[in-house]
């Protein structure tokens, strides 16, 4: 199979993988029940008191606080967990949720290309690391040729660790790579690559199948990779990471719903943001000066991109 065959296999794909970020494992959806959205079926009024949001793990502290926010504006804010990814923006499509909040800019340019979407970012919230995690090397120096270094294996982070491991000096890509690049798109390396589920990333790690692991930064969480063990880690300064910021996303004819302003100025609240960072130790960088103008070109840009490869 040719390298453009292969591109377009693997991103045809995407759309029933888990991504962003923040790049969890997505299972089936929780909680896709109930009475709707706050839109209408038929496409009436919305409800503007009420905002029925869907995200990943509607448990984390910051939706308490988020919640807290809005009721101080007469808002009742509704925050349903859904694991899925895909139900998350069909769910929005639909009008069973009014908002989401759980990919980035990538994810959701394969949602509307593959899926028929009409979504648009509406407000950034951060940029997730992506980071090299070693117990057995203390630097990207002390990586001997041929070792072999475990990454998700979904395409939107597959592309991602890529990039990751090119900066690291440990390979180099066709072109210099972009966000939906693949391991067919490898020129050099001086190691070994293991795609594995991105549950299994840390697995590999400790179980020694791999002497180095590209992480997210939930499952070096939940693994117990604590920063000590990065020894590289993505700039999140670096424009080059402008695809991976996460949004608040909605459907395109809403999106000028007022409701909106509020929401995203309760979430960069330093209370929702001290929230969020405790979260996450620290490993995010917020992105409140991007505005829904430049996300919707940033997406734009993807979407344009993705529909040309295939």
């Amino acid at each position: 199979m040719n390298n453009s065959r292969a591109k377009n296999k693997i991103l045809s794909a995407i759309g029933v993988l888990a991504a962003g970020a923040l790049t969890l494992s997505m299972a089936a959806c929780a909680g896709g029940g109930g009475t709707g959205g706050s839109d209408t079926a038929d496409g009436g009024a919305a409800d503007e008191t009420k905002i029925v949001l869907g995200a990943d793990d509607g448990t984390e502290a910051h939706w308490t606080i988020l919640k807290d926010k809005l009721a101080e504006e007469g808002i009742e804010l509704e925050v349903r967990t859904i694991t899925d990814a895909v139900q998350l923006n069909q769910g929005v499509q639909d009008g069973e949720l009014d908002v989401n909040l759980f990919q980035h800019l990538i994810f959701l340019s394969d949602f509307n290309v593959n899926s028929g979407g009409t979504l648009v970012p509406i407000g950034a919230t951060a940029v997730y690391p992506l980071a090299l995690y070693s117990e057995q090397y203390k630097s990207v120096e002390d990586i001997p040729d041929g070792a072999t270094v475990a990454l998700p294996n979904n395409p939107t982070n597959l592309a991602r660790a890529l990039l990751n491991l090119q900066r690291a000096g440990l390979l180099e890509l066709k072109d210099g790579g972009d966000a939906f690049s693949t391991e067919a798109d490898i020129t050099s390396s001086t190691i070994k690559i293991l795609p594995v589920d991105s549950n299994q990333t840390v697995t590999a790690l400790k179980d020694g199948s791999a002497q180095a692991a590209i992480v997210n930064n939930t499952q070096a969480q939940k693994g117990g990779l604590g920063d000590d063990l990065i020894i590289f880690k993505e700039d999140l300064d670096n424009p080059e990471l402008a695809p991976y910021i996460n949004a608040f996303v909605v459907k395109d004819e809403n999106k000028d719903d007022p409701r909106w302003e509020k929401l995203i100025e309760a979430y960069r609240s330093p209370e929702v943001e001290k929230a969020v960072t405790e979260l996450n130790q620290g490993n995010l960088q917020f992105k409140g000066d991007w505005t829904a103008a430049d996300l919707q070109k940033e997406l734009t840009g993807l979407e344009d991109k993705l529909r040309a490869q295939q």
